[in-house]
């Protein structure tokens, strides 16, 4: 076996890595061919005229359409998140009760939840506040799209939480009851600030998911940046820009969010290896102390 090999696989010979680079010469090729193709067909059809793309070089549009539909993105999600993330951590430590009724109930609540997709959320939530005067009339998409991504994110990220703390050694807990921590004390002190580096990650994920089906709202009327860059491509009779421009718009908005979680994930690491780190010199000066005395020696 080579010295290259992995676990998983033999590394390639000589004439695997040929081939492999064939391989991939080839599928870039046709991918560059595609997309010329695809060019070619957008400018025979004008979609690649400067005049398509000229008002969003003007504030005018931003100001009227793609801002504020930003503005109604960033707001749902982020309501929705907070919410999701209480709402996760009560159910997810419902999950783990001793109390089997507090474990049914949540646990149901869970499952029933997940399995609902959030544009059906968001639609119910939609009628049913209107039918009962719930909230305003100017409030009721932006208070459906919230509660549906609250109630599938929140059932979502129960599971997460749930399974960070299972993960945890079962002497983290033993040693905790050893202690006479009750509950609380240990979930709180003990088992959750250690479980939040590993389910930070995955957390995160939930999080772009939640900014990215905020865009369901359009289903219900609610102005969100989808719906507003839609609204500026039926004025200006440019609906490919105005599909590329949103959609720069969420990747660098969910690409900062994905960096800001590897940052914020790192320096949770760092600062757990600084607390639990130990100085050798302190060690040996806490061994020395703690020696017995002999002889009658101080």
């Amino acid at each position: 076996m080579s010295a290259e090999s992995t676990v998983l696989y033999d590394a390639p010979g000589p004439r695997a890595r040929i081939r492999n680079r064939l391989v991939a010469v080839v599928f870039l090729a046709i991918i560059v061919a595609i997309a010329v193709y695809v060019l070619v067909i957008l400018g025979g059809n004008g979609q690649l005229d400067g005049e398509k793309w000229e008002p969003f070089v003007t504030g005018t549009t931003w100001t009227t359409y793609i801002l504020p539909g930003l503005w109604g993105t960033l707001t749902a999600a982020l309501l929705s998140i907070v919410l999701a993330l209480v709402l996760g951590a009560v159910l997810g430590i419902g999950r783990l009760s001793e109390h089997r009724l507090v474990r049914g109930a949540a646990g149901l609540f869970v499952e029933v939840f997940r399995a609902i997709p959030v544009l059906i959320l968001m639609i119910f939530a939609y009628y049913l506040f209107a039918d009962y005067a719930v909230f305003p009339s100017s409030q009721l998409a932006f208070a459906a799209v919230v509660t549906g991504l609250t109630l599938y994110n929140g059932s979502v990220i129960a599971e997460i939480i749930r399974s960070g703390i299972n993960s945890l050694p079962r002497g983290q807990t033993e040693a905790s009851q050893a202690l006479g921590l009750r509950k609380t004390q240990m979930m709180r002190m003990i088992l959750l600030p250690q479980a939040i580096t590993a389910m930070l990650p995955a957390l995160i994920s939930q999080m772009v998911i939640a900014l990215k089906d905020s865009a369901l709202g359009y289903a219900i009327g609610y102005v969100e940046v989808v719906r507003s860059g839609i609204q500026s491509a039926s004025y200006y009779g440019n609906y490919l820009p105005a599909l590329v421009v949103v959609a720069i718009v969420m990747i660098v908005i969910n690409f900062a969010l994905s960096a800001f979680a590897t940052y914020l994930e790192r320096r949770l690491r760092q600062g757990r290896r600084s607390t639990t780190a130990i100085d050798p010199e302190e060690a040996d000066q806490a061994a020395m102390e703690n020696l017995p005395t002999f002889g009658g020696r101080n």
